[in-house]
C-alpha cells in the first residue's frame, strides 16, 4: 500500500492545484484553487478555452471596461472550478478577491456573485467552498455567508491560533492553516532546519486540531501549503489535507509505513487547552495577531501575493477586452 493510500485511510485528501488535468490520477475527494494557481494554469494553452469563454461572457454582460474585466475574472475562476468538479466527487474551493480581505460587505457580495455564476451553469452551491482570507473582516463575512445564506466557506491564509479560534466560533465549514509558510518564516528567522516532528507548521496544526476536538467544534481542519512529505505524514489523521500534485506523486510512489498521528481520541487524551474567545472580541483578536509576528507577517504577505496574481489576470483581461 502506498503512503498516499495509507493517509487516505485516516484523512480526506484534497488536490491543491488549478491544473485540473493533473488531478484525476490521485483520486482526491476535493480540490482547492487560489489566484496564483489559476494564473499559473492560464499560462498553459490547454486552458485557453476557459479564458476565451470568460472574455465572451464579460463582453455579453457589457458595462464599462472595469466592469467587464471584473466579470471576466470571476467567470474564469468559476470556469476552472466547474471543470475541476467534473473530476472530483466532492467540492472545489474558489477564492474571493484578496483585495476584499478587509471588507466584510464586499466579501459577502463577491461570494454571492461567484455562487450565482456557479448556479447559472448548474453547479449547486453545496459543491463549492468560498475561500476567504482569515482576517477579522473575512471571518465575519464567512459567518454571514454560513448563517444567512447557507454558503460554505474555507478560511485560508490561516497562521495564528486566534484566527483558528475565531473561525470555529464563527461556525465556518473549513479552515486552511498554512503549514509550509509557517515553516518558511521560522527557518528564515531562526536559521534553523526542523525535523518533521518539530516543524512549527505541523505543531501549529496539531494544536488547532486538538483544541477543536477537545471543545467539540465541527469546523474541518485542512492542513495546507506543504513543503515536503514529512509534514504531511506527521499530520496523518487530520480531517483534510490539501496537497500539490508534486507531493501527491511522491506519496503515491512511496511505500513507507505511515502511522496515524492525529485523532479525536488522541486529542481528548491530551491536556485540555484553556478555552478562549476572539470572534466577538475584535480588540483581543487584533492584539493576539499583533503579538504573533509570524501570523501577522505571513497573513499580510499572502494577501499581497494573491492580490498581485489577481491584478495580473485582470491586466490580461483588460488588454484583451479593450482590443
Amino acid at each position: 500500500m502506498t503512503a498516499l493510500d495509507q493517509i487516505k485511510k485516516y484523512t480526506t485528501i484534497v488536490a491543491d492545484t488549478g491544473d485540473f488535468q493533473s488531478i484525476a490520477q490521485f483520486k482526491p475527494q476535493d480540490a482547492t484553487t487560489n489566484p496564483s494557481l489559476i494564473l499559473a494554469a492560464t499560462e498553459d494553452s490547454a486552458y485557453d478555452n476557459l479564458t476565451d469563454d470568460a472574455l465572451a461572457y464579460a463582453k455579453k454582460k457589457g458595462g464599462s471596461l472595469d466592469e467587464q474585466t471584473e466579470w471576466a475574472l470571476d467567470k474564469l475562476l468559476v470556469n476552472f472550478g466547474s471543470e475541476i468538479l467534473k473530476i472530483v466527487p466532492g467540492r472545489v474551493s474558489t477564492e474571493v478577491d484578496a483585495r476584499l480581505s478587509f471588507d466584510t460587505e464586499g466579501t459577502v457580495n463577491k461570494a454571492l456573485r461567484l455562487i450565482s455564476l456557479y448556479e447559472e451553469i448548474g453547479v449547486n452551491k453545496e459543491r463549492v467552498l468560498i475561500k476567504i482570507a482569515s482576517t477579522f473582516e473575512g471571518i465575519h463575512a464567512a459567518h454571514i455567508l454560513e448563517t444567512k445564506h447557507d454558503i460554505h466557506c474555507n478560511l485560508t491564509l490561516l497562521f495564528g491560533f486566534a484566527q483558528a479560534v475565531a473561525c470555529a466560533e464563527a461556525g465556518v465549514t473549513l479552515i486552511s492553516p498554512f503549514v509550509g509558510r509557517i515553516l518558511d518564516w521560522h527557518k528564515k528567522n531562526t536559521g534553523k532546519d526542523f525535523a518533521s516532528h518539530e516543524d512549527p507548521g505541523v505543531l501549529s496544526v496539531t494544536k488547532i486540531y486538538n483544541y477543536y476536538k477537545q471543545n467539540g467544534y465541527k469546523t474541518i481542519v485542512m492542513g495546507a501549503s506543504f513543503r515536503n512529505t514529512g509534514e504531511i505524514e506527521e499530520l496523518a489523521g487530520c480531517d483534510f489535507l490539501t496537497i500539490s500534485p508534486k507531493l501527491l506523486a511522491e506519496l503515491q510512489k512511496s511505500e513507507k509505513t505511515v502511522e496515524r498521528k492525529l485523532s479525536p481520541e488522541k486529542a481528548k487524551a491530551e491536556k485540555a487547552q484553556p478555552k478562549v474567545s476572539y470572534f466577538n472580541n475584535e480588540k483581543a483578536f487584533r492584539w493576539e495577531m499583533n503579538e504573533d509576528a509570524m501570523a501577522t507577517e505571513k497573513l499580510s504577505e499572502g494577501i499581497r501575493s494573491f492580490a498581485e496574481a489577481a491584478v495580473k489576470l485582470e491586466d490580461r483581461f483588460r488588454q484583451k477586452l479593450s482590443n
